[in-house]
């Protein structure tokens, strides 16, 4: 683990420092083929894996590294880093306390708070996140991390105030004015307008740096009404963010057509009483910027259900039923699901109640799993959770696609990063959903974010009499709802019903013209869900 590391590592290491990935993965893993017990080795191409987003291949090698020497502190630290980045909290917690044990390291204990932060455990991660500020009053991650858990509580001011003092620190800049920048709120001044575009003028302006600086100056631009140049600024952003998250529409429209051809009626039919009897999930799908965190606030603002986040289990379970090793193997999901007994799609669904569990802190009866990509998996959740409410938070197209576009998001979500990327994505997202609609008629309600705003009350009505809950009067005023909020729009929803959210596209439109190709016909996107009520097999 220690002394001079061999020149092929040696040579990694300066593609990795580069920014050059893509030459360092092959000297890697022609390395680690030759060296299997090679613990820096195997830590390097692990690490490597997590920047490139292969986090199953990165997982399986760090835990090796644990394995093969268990006190390669670096590589039990990483190892509970693509944890994290796996929604692993629990395991990733119980390395860290492993690591803390030993001594408590800066970096280790911001781990151990953002892992904190994700189960809903603010009130112990926030002052860890101070401590670390108190011992290390230069250690930038903990004041950007602190201002993201201060946020979250609704701590709008002490949240500027942490990122505005991680700029202060002078180094890797870009992800503190984006975070100011993504509070949408928040404006900046001529003067913090003047450092970013110095920033982005230095040759040495590291490539991640680069990106969260070019959203951020588009915001600030577009707050000002120089539309022209802030839609540079996102066009440049996108095209070097989606560089570095690959996206093939044309997977995602095979993968859909897939699920369409699998998920029959006649499945349904036979199997749609088969899954759990658990009632307590509400799914709010969609895309993102559609308005889903405006249900969320509503349905959260009822005495009986419970928010939590963005929940990454329905996601997981289908990759696990896939079966696949590799990016290149083919996928047993959803065919492998043909296979299944009675018994086993039942645990399924008694499965992800049970892994969901760590994120409820409230004895409230249901729960509300937001993530919005759930939207293709519309058939599996039926199938193992019949009694789960399903919601599509939808919004105007190009509204919805052009708010994703000046999106930067923290990971994943690589089909925003080009208007043909999201108007193909949007396209793909209304057939699966006329899908479901077909085969399964009633069981997903829509919510279009135009109606909700122009006509609120009757909208809750209808979202709460969907959901079998009496109505409340707290929904209507959700915005003094004092719970925590992890997305983008956090500081909207604390806010009441406004009408700025629509057309806001309509300033760029002389620039919109490829989304507008890419989306085609579009003109019954707010198509009301079909009213019969479906009611499944034994």
């Amino acid at each position: 683990m220690s002394g001079p590391l061999p020149d092929q590592l040696k040579l990694a290491t300066e593609e990795i420092v580069a920014g050059r990935y893509a030459k360092a993965e092959p000297i890697l893993r022609r390395y680690v083929e030759k060296n299997p017990d090679d613990v820096n080795g195997i830590r390097l191409l692990g690490e490597l894996g997590m920047s490139l987003g292969a986090l199953r291949d990165a997982q399986a090698l760090l835990f090796r590294c644990t394995e093969l020497a268990p006190d390669y502190h670096p590589a039990r630290f990483a190892y509970a880093n693509v944890l994290y980045k796996r929604h692993q909290y629990e395991a990733s917690l119980e390395q860290i306390d492993k690591l803390l044990t030993i001594e408590e390291q800066a970096g280790w204990l911001v781990l151990k708070a953002a892992n904190l932060v994700e189960i809903n455990e603010h009130e112990q991660a926030i002052p860890i996140f101070r401590k670390i500020i108190e011992d290390y009053p230069d250690h930038r991650q903990a004041y950007l991390s602190l201002g993201h858990a201060l946020r979250a509580v609704g701590a709008i001011d002490e949240s500027i105030d942490a990122y505005e003092q991680c700029i202060s620190l002078g180094s890797d800049q870009g992800e503190a004015f984006w975070s100011l920048a993504n509070l949408k709120t928040y404006r900046f001044s001529a003067d913090q307008v003047a450092q970013m575009r110095t920033l982005l003028k230095d040759r040495q302006c590291p490539r991640r740096d680069y990106y969260h600086l070019l959203f951020s100056l588009g915001k600030s631009l577009e707050d000002k009404g120089e539309y022209e140049e802030a839609m540079a600024a996102y066009t440049k952003g996108n095209q070097i963010r989606g560089r570095m998250v690959p996206w093939k529409p044309e997977t995602f429209s095979q993968d859909t057509q897939e699920l369409i051809g699998f998920f029959s009626r006649e499945l349904f039919t036979q199997r749609g009483a088969w899954g759990s009897d658990a009632k307590d999930p509400i799914f709010i799908v969609g895309l993102p910027r559609s308005g889903s965190t405006l249900v969320e606030q509503i349905l959260a603002s009822h005495s009986q259900v419970e928010g939590t986040a963005e929940l990454a289990d329905i996601i997981a379970m289908a990759r696990k039923i896939s079966g696949k090793r590799r990016r290149s193997d083919e996928s047993m999901y959803p065919s492998a699901l043909a296979d299944m007994t009675r018994d086993q799609i039942g645990e399924l669904g008694d499965s992800y109640v049970k892994s969901t569990s760590v994120q409820r802190v409230t004895e409230a009866p249901h729960f509300i799993d937001k993530m919005p990509n759930n939207f293709s998996h519309v058939g599996l959740i039926h199938l193992i959770l019949p009694n789960a409410k399903i919601i599509d938070a939808r919004r105007h197209p190009i509204d919805c696609c052009f708010s994703n576009f000046k999106q930067l998001f923290a990971s994943g979500q690589g089909f925003t990063y080009s208007q043909e990327r999201i108007g193909k994505y949007y396209r793909d997202y209304l057939k699966i959903m006329n899908h479901w609609d077909e085969v399964l008629p009633g069981k997903v309600h829509r919510v279009i974010y135009e109606e909700m705003v122009n006509d609120t009350e009757n909208e809750v009505r209808r979202l709460l009499e969907f959901c079998e809950l009496p109505f409340e009067s707290n929904c209507l005023e959700f915005y003094r709802n004092e719970r925590t909020v992890r997305t983008a729009s956090s500081e909207q929803v604390r806010q009441p019903i406004y009408q700025q959210g629509i057309g806001q596209w309509e300033p760029f439109a002389i620039w919109l013209d490829p989304l507008r190709r890419a989306l085609g016909d579009y003109s019954s996107w707010a198509k009301s869900s079909a009213t019969p009520s479906f009611e499944g097999g034994e």
